[in-house]
């Protein structure tokens, strides 16, 4: 190999780790948004089972605590008192954004690996 053919193979590689670590400034600010989206989104809905939850929680002890002065409390019906009946806000939160989550991370998935396709032949050819 000559001295100018060495040259434009490492013209081509600086090139190529130039756009591998752009894409990957991307990707990370990408993660980042995510990251900042899901937190966000768990905090407001620790804040709204707290606030939602504990009024009926409140009633169930005091529910509990007559009974149980009244001695007419047992394993079945404290368990029937304090078991849930629905899922929860949660529960069906999750249900309806895990279809989006999958459908989002596999058309990303998709995008990634058609990148990668495309890159990869032109590196070749060189």
């Amino acid at each position: 190999m000559t001295n100018k053919e060495l040259q434009k193979k490492a013209e081509e590689l600086e090139q190529t780790l130039k756009m591998q670590l752009s894409i990957a400034r991307n990707e990370s600010g990408d993660y980042i948004k995510m990251g900042a989206v899901l937190l966000g989104s768990a905090m407001i809905a620790a804040a709204t089972v707290k606030i939602l939850g504990s009024k009926k929680k409140k009633k169930t002890e005091k529910v509990l605590q007559v009974l149980e002065k009244e001695g007419l409390l047992d394993e079945e019906l404290q368990h029937r008192l304090t078991q849930k009946n629905q899922p929860g806000l949660m529960g069906r939160i999750g249900m309806a954004l895990l279809p989006i989550a999958m459908n989002y991370g596999r058309e990303f998935l998709i995008k990634r690996l058609n990148e990668q396709d495309s890159v990869a032949p032109s590196e070749d050819e060189s």
